[in-house]
């Protein structure tokens, strides 16, 4: 049975037998603009994104960082809703696996259960829910896992190694760590408790780590070596192609 998720766990575990941690681009659906957007997507996919994730973009978005919230608005802006990311997706692969990452509010007005179908219609392996907690995630979780989609869970440098527990029971696909404390932005420098809470996350998760919110450039990956499986980069990214350059040119500075 094919099943969409395990493929996010195939595509990190391919580039880790290669010696490196995966590369997971993060870019709001609809940026830059709605007609180049699927560009950079195949860009981002012939680079060697071993999963990209796709934000969905909401008018309140809590978690993201000022870099992020902007290209967000940007892509609200130019008519970008959850109809036209599915439907876009709907006409496309990729070899990457794909992660839609938000909020809850524009999935339950889409409608759950159409969500999760057309989502998997779409050959969406997984789903970020920032503001979704492990107590609220029952019905989410088994309107994703019936269509074989992972509710992707979030965990951090605060999570205990109880509650991490719990998020392990479910987890498939891939876990997410938050590097900081707040929102999402690329950082020069990552807190100093990481290390401690990925080596606890390690005890506990059966799934590939990937680290996000705060990388900016390779080195603070390679300080964290055996304990990330993928890497996250979504403010650094919107931030290099706000400069004019490519999503070749950052991929590449990556491997």
């Amino acid at each position: 049975m094919n099943v969409p998720a395990d493929k996010l766990t195939r595509r990190i575990a391919e580039a880790a037998a290669k010696g490196r941690p995966a590369l997971v681009p993060f870019l709001p659906a609809g940026y830059p603009h709605k007609d180049t957007f699927w560009q950079a997507l195949v860009g981002l996919d012939t680079k060697g994104a071993a999963v990209i994730e796709i934000g969905m973009p909401f008018s309140d978005p809590v978690a993201d960082g000022p870099v992020v919230e902007r290209a967000s608005l940007k892509a609200l802006a130019e008519g970008v809703n959850l109809e036209w990311i599915l439907t876009e997706l709907q006409k496309r692969e990729f070899r990457a696996g794909l992660v839609l990452m938000g909020y809850l509010n524009p999935v339950m007005q889409y409608g759950l259960e159409r969500f999760a179908e057309d989502a998997a219609q779409a050959g969406v392996g997984g789903v970020i829910l920032a503001d979704l907690p492990y107590e609220e995630a029952g019905e989410v979780r088994a309107a994703l896992d019936a269509r074989g989609i992972a509710l992707i869970p979030l965990v951090g440098l605060n999570t205990s190694a109880g509650r991490m527990a719990l998020y392990a029971k479910e987890a498939r696909g891939f876990a997410y760590f938050v590097s900081v404390l707040g929102t999402t932005g690329a950082r020069d420098q990552l807190p100093g408790q990481v290390r401690s809470q990925l080596e606890l996350a390690r005890e506990v998760f059966d799934v590939p780590l990937a680290l996000g919110f705060g990388l900016r450039h390779p080195d603070q990956l390679r300080k964290l070596a055996g304990l990330v499986d993928a890497a996250v980069f979504g403010s650094a990214l919107i931030e290099h192609l706000d400069q004019g350059g490519t999503v070749g040119e950052f991929m590449d500075q990556w491997k």
